[in-house]
């Protein structure tokens, strides 16, 4: 198991993962449909958007952390 000292770490990486992942996917789809080598073309994708991705959310996620505690009233928690 990974400490948990790393969290915001492990984190950036599944979020990076996953929404490059699905983000890279639908735009592939929507640029060249169902196609025969739709994998691999999309694997290609996916590699680089990775790349983009962890970094950017190590840098935004504390930044999208601060702008949501600014539009947030403060008070008791809604159920």
């Amino acid at each position: 198991m990974i400490a948990r000292k790393f969290r915001p770490v492990v984190f950036a990486f599944f979020m990076a993962f996953l929404m490059s992942g699905l983000v890279s996917f639908v735009v592939t789809m929507l640029n060249i449909g169902f196609v025969a080598h739709l994998l691999s073309i999309w694997l290609r994708a996916w590699g680089p958007a990775f790349i983009v991705a962890f970094p950017s959310v190590i840098v935004v996620v504390p930044i999208v952390r601060k702008l949501t505690e600014v539009v947030l009233e403060d008070g008791p928690a809604d159920s």
